[in-house]
């Protein structure tokens, strides 16, 4: 019987968090926004009340004051939507409670809830003029009640002030922290997009590291199998025991060659998160061998290299195209004398790369992935590359790599 797993909950976010959280949340898209409001409404109207019903030497509300008293909380159930339109309707209900002389405290905290719900929703300009409004209105008001009222007004009116900048603050606030929660998602966004884009470049590098491997192997594989049967077919009587045992010979080295090469490979894509422990690309000290791995599978090839001091990047992006380049010609020279001129000089700041052969069909036939691979390799050490049949017969690769910025 399997032992019960206990399952485990999210941990809620502590009182603090919780109360930060509701400081920072833009009140115009907070969730359950007009629900919040109206039980705000109602405590504040139960508390209006009290201060009415208590108030020191105050008047108490008649019937109408009453009315004007608890209408002004109406309006702050929408006061996050419509809040110039709350609080035009909240002054207009407490301007006439203050000129029946009723108490005055009573709706004073309806007015700076309005008032707070303005500033912290509009822009600045408009709190300013929405707080002169406001007390330009309230003291005409108080000086048709009482004058004594009105300079006491004016000595508290510092109050109305301080609610209107408290709320351009928190305005601010909320403005810098949705700043840097911006600049924290687009971060995020940015590093989701670079990790995507390394493994898109890696995805396209092992695709052309196979492609060179594979398609450079079994052409090579192919061209000495012809060899060893035309040895065995020719002259069955005169059989050339030498000849078809190095053919062999070829054939299992340059297998054993691509076995390492692939299982190298293989091991970086079962683990993505180990490094990569591939040995480096051969540069331009492999060229001789790629020269003579050609020449054994029948074709003439004449190798000229004059640099020295190449970048391992650039001297890697020559060795695989003089190797597909090669491996092109060999399987589509299409004639058993072929000829290949193969060239590497540095000039001018440059490393120029010539593959020439006389072949009769290495443009031919659909196009693969081999010239491709080559254009993306010269492209990513900045270098150019052209290819193309000859006026009259044969192929020509020519690549002009830069040295001087990949240094």
């Amino acid at each position: 019987m399997n032992p019960v797993q206990p399952t485990t909950t999210a941990e809620r976010p502590r009182r603090g968090e919780r109360i930060m959280a509701a400081i920072n949340r833009d009140p115009l898209t907070a969730p359950h926004r007009t629900r919040n409001d109206a039980l705000l409404a109602a405590g504040v109207a139960a508390l209006a009340t009290v201060i009415a019903l208590l108030g020191d030497g105050e008047r108490v509300p008649g019937a109408l004051g009453w009315v004007l008293l608890l209408a002004a909380h109406v309006p702050l159930v929408w006061r996050r939507t419509r809040p110039v339109l709350v609080l035009a309707a909240v002054a207009a209900c407490v301007a006439p409670f203050h000129a029946l002389d009723y108490n005055h405290i009573a709706p004073t905290p309806a007015a700076y809830i309005a008032l707070y719900t303005v500033a912290v929703t509009g822009r600045p300009l408009r709190t300013v003029l929405t707080g002169i409004i406001v007390l330009t209105v309230s003291m005409s008001v108080m000086l048709t009640v009482d004058t004594h009222r009105a300079f006491e007004l004016l000595r508290v009116s510092g109050w109305v002030i301080a609610v209107l900048f408290f709320g351009v603050d928190v305005r601010y606030y909320r403005q810098y922290v949705a700043g840097i929660v911006e600049r924290a998602v687009r971060a995020e966004r940015t590093r989701e997009e670079e990790a995507r884009r390394r493994v898109a470049e890696e995805r396209l590098r092992i695709a052309r590291d196979l492609h060179d491997l594979l398609a450079h192997t079994i052409t090579l594989i192919g061209v000495q199998t012809s060899v060893a049967a035309h040895v065995l077919a020719a002259d069955p009587d005169r059989l050339d025991r030498a000849a078809v045992a190095k053919a062999l010979d070829d054939i299992a080295e340059t297998c054993r060659t691509a076995r390492g090469e692939l299982r190298t490979t293989l091991e970086v894509l079962r683990d993505p998160g180990s490094p990569d422990t591939r040995d480096p690309l051969p540069g331009l000290h492999g060229l001789p061998d790629l020269a003579q791995t050609a020449r054994a599978a029948g074709a003439e090839v004449d190798l000229a290299v004059t640099a020295d001091g190449v970048p391992p990047a650039v001297g890697a992006a020559v060795y695989r195209i003089v190797q597909e380049a090669l491996t092109n010609a060999v399987r589509h020279g299409g004639r058993d004398d072929l000829s290949i001129r193969v060239s590497v000089a540095a000039h001018d700041g440059a490393l120029q790369v010539r593959v020439i052969d006389d072949g009769t069909g290495a443009g031919a036939g659909t196009p693969g992935f081999g010239l491709a691979g080559m254009r993306e390799r010269v492209r990513s050490v900045g270098g150019t590359l052209d290819a193309g049949a000859l006026p009259h017969q044969g192929f020509e690769v020519s690549a002009v790599l830069p040295l001087e910025a990949t240094r």
